[in-house]
């Protein structure tokens, strides 16, 4: 196995973090690696917000839920769908953008936003710092556009804490990778066996770590999927032009 495997594959998030900084160099490479991150037509619709400040680090924690973690960690990299640069491109040609408004434009956003978000993971990982991903700036997404100065047509899709560990995490399981992996075509004959072995597998887990609230895996599923727990992502990500209904 080489290095690069290793350390993916020892991934965990990680949400203690060192007061120390980050340095210039060590982000430089981390963001300059993830600039490298393929995207659909090379449209490059994807921007970073980079955030070090202490102040707004502690209002995207409030906005993001009461995260103590982004207070914590150094630095803090949004993920921005950014149709507002492609437009200016699409305008200098002489054309009109409309990609903005369709579902496939929203996906195909969000697969090259997850792209960069696994450079960022590896390329951090890979100089020993710790990293969690946070989605719950989806929480209230309007905060994060007038906090971050975000024009129309970008959305604030998920972010990154990155800092020096401070308190390790063990490495959470995962579900039987047949769950995972099909050949050839899907299958879902193994599913409720696997479920069920995962759930005692992850219960046995929390015990280990002493969370006292940690919870099975259809267990935590089911406190979050009957509802849309981030219900402001359409409104808003409609208010700025990015519509999905074509």
């Amino acid at each position: 196995m080489n290095e690069t495997l290793r350390i993916q594959q020892a991934h965990r998030s990680i949400r203690d973090y060192k007061a120390d900084p980050v340095s210039d160099e060590m982000l430089d490479q981390i963001i300059a690696a993830a600039q490298r991150a393929p995207t659909s037509m090379n449209a490059q619709e994807i921007s970073l917000v980079v955030v070090r400040d202490a102040a707004k680090r502690a209002k995207i924690a409030e906005l993001s839920g009461g995260q103590p973690w982004i207070i914590k960690a150094p630095v803090f990299i949004t993920i921005v769908i950014d149709f507002h640069k492609t437009d200016l491109g699409v305008r200098k040609a002489g054309k009109t953008q409309i990609i903005h408004e369709s579902m496939e434009g929203f996906g195909v956003a969000a697969t090259d936003a997850g792209i960069v978000l696994g450079m960022l993971i590896t390329a951090a990982e890979s100089l020993g710092l710790g990293i969690v991903p946070i989605g719950s700036i989806r929480r209230n997404p309007q905060g994060m556009i007038d906090l971050l100065g975000l024009p129309p047509l970008t959305f604030p899709l998920v972010s990154l804490c990155i800092g020096h560990i401070e308190k390790d995490a063990p490495q959470k399981p995962r579900m039987d990778i047949k769950t995972f992996r099909h050949d050839e075509r899907y299958d879902a004959s193994g599913y409720a066996a696997a479920i069920d072995a995962y759930d005692t597998t992850l219960v046995h887990f929390w015990n280990e770590v002493a969370c006292s609230e940690g919870f099975s895996w259809s267990e935590a599923l089911a406190s979050r999927f009957p509802t849309i727990y981030f219900s402001q992502v359409k409104p808003v990500a409609a208010m700025q032009g990015l519509l999905n209904d074509k």
